[in-house]
């Protein structure tokens, strides 16, 4: 589970410190090279700090989604302060070469890369809680597609298509910032930091996106024992909680891709030492095809496999 936002969070590591090592003030400097990690565990000691202000609450159905949403508020807010000190472990101002390499090598100071870790860092929060508000069982886009269902199937599928296409508009609105940002002030380098920033809130996210499963698994235990129907009420809407939570996951998993496949193609681009990759190119037109069909793919092994079992 979250198996994608682990390989999200590696990727863009990897993008990063690859980018890094073209920087000689960052190869020359102690430690430098190692700040993509450093964000990370950042990311890790924020998130374990700000589970823990879930005991400042009593904690019931009735508020327990808003609890587990505001994890990602507190987790955000301190990454925010916890990468302030080590932003000092890079150059005051060091170099990155361009992906062009016709143009001028770009000169980047550390406060820019603060600022892209933040850029990613409150881009993913911002996706997050709007994931949550497409999502929730009480707030007004739902509630309108529940009104939907009383006149039929056919309504019930438009309006939920539209309530799908509407909730993509703000994260990528979010994400488009985020690399117009981090790109023109810190290169191939600001992509990749933002997409640490974006996955530094992972350890909360996947702890939330866990919830509902658990939630789930509890009310069929419930249903097969045989428990009075309080007790599946209840576990009904905790399960109702957990799938805005998880839905959460899922908003962090896709708006990270989008930023992580970026710095991974800045990746290889310096490392095969071209400016670009021409996809008029047969090969590479190929290669293309191939790789979008591979998620499809994958997936319709993994459906394929849950279908057997159930038979």
């Amino acid at each position: 589970m979250g198996a994608d936002l682990f390989g999200s969070l590696a990727e863009a590591t990897c993008a990063a410190l690859v980018v890094s090592s073209t920087s000689i003030e960052l190869i020359n400097t102690t430690d430098a090279l190692y700040f993509p990690l450093m964000i990370t565990a950042a990311g890790i000691v924020a998130s374990f700090v700000s589970v823990l202000f879930v005991h400042t609450t009593k904690v019931t159905v009735e508020n327990v989604k808003t609890v587990l949403t505001l994890q990602l508020l507190y987790s955000t807010v301190l990454m925010t302060l916890a990468v302030i000190p080590i932003i000092f472990v890079l150059p005051e101002e060091f170099s990155i070469p361009r992906a062009n390499p016709t143009l001028p090598v770009l000169v980047i100071n550390h406060w820019v890369i603060y600022a892209c870790i933040i850029f990613g860092l409150w881009s993913g929060m911002i996706i997050g809680f709007t994931t949550d508000y497409f999502t929730s069982n009480s707030s007004a886009p739902v509630l309108v597609l529940v009104d939907a269902c009383d006149n039929g199937p056919a309504p019930n599928i438009i309006q939920g298509l539209a309530l799908g296409y509407l909730s993509c508009i703000i994260p990528v609105l979010c994400l488009a910032i985020t690399i117009g940002f981090a790109f023109n002030t810190a290169g191939l380098y600001g992509i990749g930091v933002a997409a640490l920033g974006m996955l530094g809130a992972l350890p909360v996210a996947l702890s939330i996106d866990g919830y509902g499963p658990i939630a789930d698994n509890a009310g069929g235990i419930a249903e097969m024992s045989g428990l009075p129907s309080i007790i599946r009420d209840r576990t009904d809407a905790l399960d109702a909680a957990g799938n805005c939570t998880a839905a959460i996951g899922k908003g962090f998993a896709i708006g990270s891709a989008a930023l992580v496949g970026l710095a991974l193609f800045g990746a290889f681009i310096t490392r095969v030492d071209q400016s670009g990759v021409d996809i008029l190119m047969p090969v590479q037109f190929c290669f293309l095809l191939i790789g979008a069909m591979l998620p499809y793919a994958f997936s319709a092994l993994t459906m394929k496999a849950v279908g057997d079992a159930a038979d």
